[in-house]
């Protein structure tokens, strides 16, 4: 089927949310992809972070062959191996708690919602500018971006926004505050980290006030930064995380983890998920974190960033973020990350109108980054 075919088709029977780039992409490997005309192509995007092991990794195929050979799904009535081990290795590897299994990265939050707002009945959630944290009607409320928020208005409400540069959070956070809710890194706006003191203040006041604080590591974490999870390298530890993307390698799934003192709070009949944590999903999760929980892998997402950002810095490009998570300001980002597919074949993204942002597999080679920063640099000039 041609290109225009499947334009057509979409145009006809799918409804318009998505701005596609003119590619169909047929076939991957590493970071390697190739489109229909068997054009090869450099990915440095995964997916928005969620290809962590790179394309079709073959530990990644074996599980999910073996075990879609034997049950794909069963639901939540019933146990199932994968993801009581899964739900294990997660709370030994981050909080010491209890995880509940979402399909996505806009349910966990959904979850940490849910769980904040038991916990405190009617308390606010605090938010920063600039934060995302998906698009279901309690994740879009703490996402306080107005060209998201406005047509789906009213939203749901007792969600306070205060700004990520100077948040004045000893002004706001109080003793009916449910949680504070934040991103490491802010990836959808642009890979903006918060500043450590942001965090700590934070966590401290979540402690004097009672409330929860929660962060969001659906794009940061899995090892995307170079550490497990980003909360490691700030030192601040958060009461609830929320995960997705890069932790099914493909797969939709996701998690609430909440540490070990708030892990009862929601019980039979608050919450659930028809699909979530199925023997699929979560035997694919477990082969994931086969290869990116592993300390000498993670050193080397560390030096790959530190690679690409000095390769970038060569160009005359200040990359901010962390590890494998960088971005860059330009004048047009939509309009370069469109040469860079049509004219490079090299994969970006423009989260924002001023910004591209770079997310390799964290399997990518130092040749493909070296590949990747001379086909940018043809870009740049």
């Amino acid at each position: 089927m041609s290109l225009a075919e499947l334009q057509a088709l979409e145009r006809d029977h799918v409804m318009p949310t998505y701005a596609r780039q003119p590619v169909e992409f047929v076939r991957g490997e590493g970071t390697r992809l190739w489109d229909a005309e068997g054009n090869e192509y450099l990915d440095f995007l995964t997916g928005i972070s969620v290809v962590q092991i790179g394309h079709c990794h073959p530990a990644l195929v074996e599980a999910i062959t073996d075990q879609a050979g034997r049950l794909i799904h069963v639901g939540n009535l019933f146990y199932n191996e994968p993801a009581m081990r899964l739900a294990r290795r997660l709370s030994e590897r981050s909080l010491g708690g209890k995880v509940f299994f979402t399909n996505s990265g806009a349910e966990a939050i959904e979850c940490a919602i849910k769980l904040a707002r038991k916990r405190r009945r009617g308390g606010e959630i605090v938010v920063l500018s600039g934060g995302f944290h998906g698009r279901t009607m309690g994740a879009l409320s703490a996402t306080p971006q107005e060209a998201k928020q406005e047509p789906f208005a009213p939203l749901v409400p007792g969600f306070r926004v205060v700004p990520r540069e100077n948040p004045a959070l000893e002004e706001v956070v109080d003793d009916r505050t449910a949680a504070v809710l934040i991103e490491p890194i802010q990836g959808e706006s642009g890979i903006w980290p918060v500043a450590g003191e942001v965090l700590e203040a934070a966590r401290r006041l979540c402690d004097e006030t009672g409330a929860l604080l929660i962060f969001d590591e659906i794009q940061c974490g899995m090892g995307r930064t170079g550490s497990l999870w980003a909360f490691e390298r700030s030192g601040v530890r958060p009461d609830a995380m929320t995960v997705a993307k890069g932790l099914g390698g493909g797969l939709p799934i996701g998690a609430c983890i909440a540490a070990p003192e708030y892990s009862d709070v929601l019980q039979p009949g608050d919450h659930g998920s028809t699909f979530a944590g199925s023997p699929l999903v979560t035997a694919a999760a477990n082969a994931v974190l086969d290869v990116v929980d592993d300390e000498g892998f993670l050193a080397e997402v560390g030096r790959k960033g530190e690679l690409l950002r000095a390769g970038l810095a060569a160009l005359g490009v200040d990359a901010r973020g962390a590890g494998l998570m960088l971005a860059f300001r330009t004048a047009d980002g939509p309009d370069v990350v469109r040469r860079a597919l049509l004219e490079e074949r090299l994969v970006l993204n423009a989260p924002a109108p001023d910004a591209v942002r770079l997310l390799p597999p964290l399997t990518v080679s130092d040749e493909e980054i070296a590949e990747a920063l001379e086909r940018l640099g043809r870009l740049l000039g």
